[in-house]
């Protein structure tokens, strides 16, 4: 089955108007499951920015990618199509409270300050840490390096708060493509996303053969299925489906298929968990 897949990339409402939807998000949260299945779609938003977890099939012009694949594969167990929305990290959260989207399943890793505004899927899928792409031959070699230096990263990216922290020049872009444009074109030493994009696009050689990744991983946490705050319907419809995937070994499968390395020992753990005690 195909996924219906649209852009849609329009302007960020202001932070203040995020906080103000969520009262309005917690009201209606319990009809989502429904509606999904009155509709017969679900909709899914996801991140397309290139990399193993998700991006666009230069052949197919279709998206294609870990993620992409969690997505397809809800929508088979639920018996609905799916419809995949592109989100940007400055947009996602907005795009989920506002209702255009059911569920994010975003490379948005679990925070204390998130977990305020959504609700997610208790079972984590993955866990992700950030790196900092930097030229090969630059004097960087510790986070702590970076201080007082032009750092890139995205927009509402994960790592905002462990930067600042560290005394950064703190660069925000509304994508991860334009940050490492930015690194490429020598306006920031550095550029943070998660690491299971800059360590294959280092992998990958080519026009990245000049650079190395910091580490170890910046503030590592769990990836999980967001939905709207108080949707404890759709959270609990969805985390058998979750456990199933690690207890199978389905994700590790996807993992391989869609070339990420190194393993996630995450993966590893959560299905020797989950089969021995069958949760």
């Amino acid at each position: 089955m195909s996924p219906r897949f649209t852009f849609r990339l329009r302007a960020v409402p202001a932070l203040a108007a995020v906080a103000g939807l969520t009262i309005a998000a917690v009201s209606h949260a319990d009809a989502t499951l429904d509606k999904i299945h009155e509709r017969s779609r679900l909709v899914v938003g996801v991140m397309l920015s290139g990399g193993p977890f998700g991006a666009i099939d230069p052949a197919t012009q279709q998206p294609v990618g870990f993620n992409v694949d969690m997505a397809n594969d809800l929508g088979r167990q639920l018996g609905v199509k799916v419809e995949l929305v592109s989100v940007l990290p400055a947009n996602r959260v907005q795009f989920l409270q506002q209702g255009k989207v059911d569920l994010l399943i975003a490379n948005m890793e679990w925070t204390p300050e998130r977990d305020k505004l959504l609700g997610h899927v208790p079972t984590p899928f993955y866990t992700v840490g950030g790196t900092a792409a930097v030229l090969a031959d630059s004097p960087y070699r510790t986070w702590a390096d970076l201080k007082g230096q032009p750092v890139c990263t995205s927009q509402g990216s994960s790592y905002t708060q462990a930067l600042v922290q560290l005394g950064v020049d703190l660069k925000a872009f509304k994508s991860s493509a334009e940050s490492l444009l930015a690194l490429r074109g020598n306006n920031c030493v550095a550029a943070v996303h998660d690491a299971t994009l800059i360590n294959p696009l280092l992998a990958r050689g080519g026009e990245w053969q000049g650079y190395r990744a910091l580490t170890p991983e910046l503030n590592p946490a769990p990836s999980v299925i967001w939905t709207r705050l108080g949707e404890a319907d759709t959270q609990a419809r969805l985390d058998p489906i979750v456990k199933g995937w690690h207890r199978s070994g389905w994700l590790i499968e996807r993992e391989r298929d869609n070339h990420i390395t190194p393993a996630s020992p995450t993966l590893v753990k959560l299905n020797k968990e989950l089969s021995a005690d069958g949760a």
